[in-house]
């Protein structure tokens, strides 16, 4: 049965007609005076004007929105501050930067946003460069941090339509929210283990803890193919395979929207063919259009096809389309490629406007360029108040024709509408036994043999856990979890097994060591010397308990390796 989402997706194949005959084809003008959005009759519960189509309750409201409401719409800032209303000094001076205000309600009202997507960090995340602050401390203050934003939304012009909240949950190096929630193997683990089910599941397992913390948009999964050695991307993404990377994009996809949390597929057309990384660089795609089409683009086709809420842009010089232009600014690659070819109605998402190749211009401009190219919804702009204030020039002197504006904005409301009326799950979902059972099982189809045979992979005797500097904590878990699968760990004196992950280099690698496990890309396994060599891809607990069970002889390593690692065959637990 299809979901209110892809029933949304499908509804925007008539937004043009919509427009057209409605509020697109409104003449250009200045600011219009707005009605304020007519609540549901009190006694009957009826919404008047397009109740129950998202598409035309959007168009509805879009044509009694102001140029300034309509500008709001399409601005999706962070925000300093963990909660709403109440914030630090630091968090009030942060925000003053911004956007000229304290707290994240008042950015909310004062420019009539769109969206806000809560940002973090870690020590191991590729993204970390745009990430200048955190509002993610725990579950409780997330929820309480959701549930001011929305209020504060609910009260403007266009407070009928939910406010987007979003966030990067992506699960392995890039996950805003670790603690408290039910955390997942990341992506590349998810290749490995190859059942498209056991994705969904677990994906439907996470939208649900999302919905139920109030964030309704998360910025996953990664669509990308990966065929560069890449830091950026990496473990994020599912594989190197166009084909099992798009049937693990869809089932993500799936899996999200099911639980009411709108996913976005990312970075098109594209990140996974370039080491060079889009937040400080602007990387050149080389490929061909046919290897583009071929190698890079099926994934984006499987998401489109699941239903896929939002396609998140990337700062991506795509040499064979348009050269020279970073993808966020190409009308040839996000509305000739991807809105005529391949057909996406949904909402277009910037990656953040903060990263260096979208700052170029400056932010007003850069604003105007990307939603002239094609996006919907711009993330993370540098400076609020110039992002807001170019745009509206831009309506008002034709460079950003209000039409397009007017198209971007019914197209955010048409996913807000079809977000709205489903109850939020309760906070008692968060991490349940059985969304830790979805997890578990990815994990432990997950964990794969690269040099070993079955039999060999099996610790006899006791084990000494060793890791590469700053993975103490990781290290720790593991011998947890080996004690609780029944093996004897000791301090010095039995196999070592030595554990590496994100960033880690040749010189991490203990020589000494009789298994080697690789806790994100595979690629480091290529010089280790250990008579075994594994993977989990993810050094999350999860990942750290399946891993314990393959060391205590409890399960066999049936993963395979979604990229090739030379001289290793992709699983050598085969019998």
């Amino acid at each position: 049965m299809p979901t209110p989402l892809r029933r949304t997706i499908a509804a925007l194949a008539v937004l043009a007609a919509l427009t057209a005959t409605g509020c697109a084809g409104r003449p250009d003008q200045g600011t219009t005076s707005a009605n304020p959005t007519t609540p549901a009759d009190p006694t009957t519960g009826a919404i008047p004007s397009g109740a129950g189509d998202p598409a035309a309750r959007a168009a509805d409201l879009v044509g009694r929105l102001t140029d300034e409401d309509l500008v709001g719409q399409v601005l999706m800032p962070y925000a300093y501050g963990s909660s709403a209303t109440k914030v630090t000094l630091g968090s009030a001076t942060g925000n003053k930067a911004l956007a000229g205000v304290e707290t994240p309600a008042e950015m909310i009202a004062k420019y009539r946003l769109g969206g806000l997507i809560l940002v973090g960090f870690s020590a191991d995340d590729p993204t970390n460069q745009n990430q200048v602050t955190t509002n993610v401390d725990n579950v409780e203050q997330v929820h309480g941090l959701t549930g001011g934003l929305r209020e504060a939304a609910g009260k403007l012009p266009a407070g009928a339509a939910p406010l987007l909240i979003g966030t990067d949950q992506e699960f392995g190096v890039v996950t805003r929210i670790g603690t408290g929630v039910t955390v997942l193997p990341s992506a590349m683990a998810f290749g490995a283990a190859r059942n498209p089910a056991l994705t969904e599941a677990a994906w439907q397992a996470a939208g649900t803890e999302l919905a139920a913390l109030g964030i309704n948009v998360d910025f996953a999964p990664d669509a990308d193919v990966l065929g560069a050695h890449s830091t950026v991307i990496g473990s994020r993404s599912f594989g190197d395979d166009p084909k099992t990377t798009g049937d693990q994009v869809a089932a993500a996809v799936r899996g999200l929207q099911g639980a009411g949390v709108a996913a976005t597929i990312k970075h098109f057309p594209g990140h996974g063919h370039t080491a060079a990384d889009s937040h400080d660089d602007l990387p050149q795609l080389a490929q061909d259009r046919a290897a583009l089409d071929t190698g890079d683009l099926p994934p984006f086709t499987a998401g489109i096809a699941a239903g896929a809420g939002l396609v998140m842009s990337g700062h991506l010089d795509v040499r064979a389309i348009d050269p020279g232009v970073p993808a966020t600014f190409s009308h040839r690659v996000l509305t000739d490629l991807l809105r005529g070819q391949l057909g996406f109605k949904g909402v277009l998402v910037t990656d953040g406007m903060n990263m260096a190749p979208a700052m170029r211009y400056p932010p007003g401009e850069a604003a105007v360029r990307a939603i002239n190219a094609g996006n919907d919804l711009l993330l993370m702009p540098p400076n609020v108040t110039q992002a807001y204030d170019g745009l509206l020039a831009g309506v008002r002197d034709g460079t950003l024709p209000r039409t397009r504006l007017v198209e971007a904005v019914t197209r955010v409301l048409t996913l807000k509408f079809s977000l709205a009326g489903r109850p939020a799950p309760s906070m008692e979902t968060l991490d349940t036994a059985a969304h830790r059972e979805a997890a578990r099982k990815v994990a432990n189809a997950s964990v794969t043999a690269l040099r070993g045979t079955c039999a060999q992979v099996a610790v006899p005797g006791p084990i000494t856990v060793t890791a590469a500097n700053g993975r103490e904590k990781t290290a720790a878990t593991l011998t947890e979890a080996l004690r609780a699968a029944g093996a004897t760990v000791v301090a010095q004196g039995g196999t070592i097994v030595h554990l590496v992950g994100y960033g880690d280099a040749a010189a991490d690698l203990n020589g000494a060591a009789g298994v080697t496990v690789a806790m994100d890309t595979p690629y480091l396994l290529e010089t280790a010397k250990s008579p075994v060599l594994l993977a989990t891809y993810s050094s999350t607990a999860v990942s750290m308990a399946a891993l314990a069970d393959v060391l205590a002889g409890k399960a066999r390593p049936t993963g395979h390796s979604p990229v090739p690692v030379t001289g290793l065959a992709r699983s050598s637990c085969t019998g």
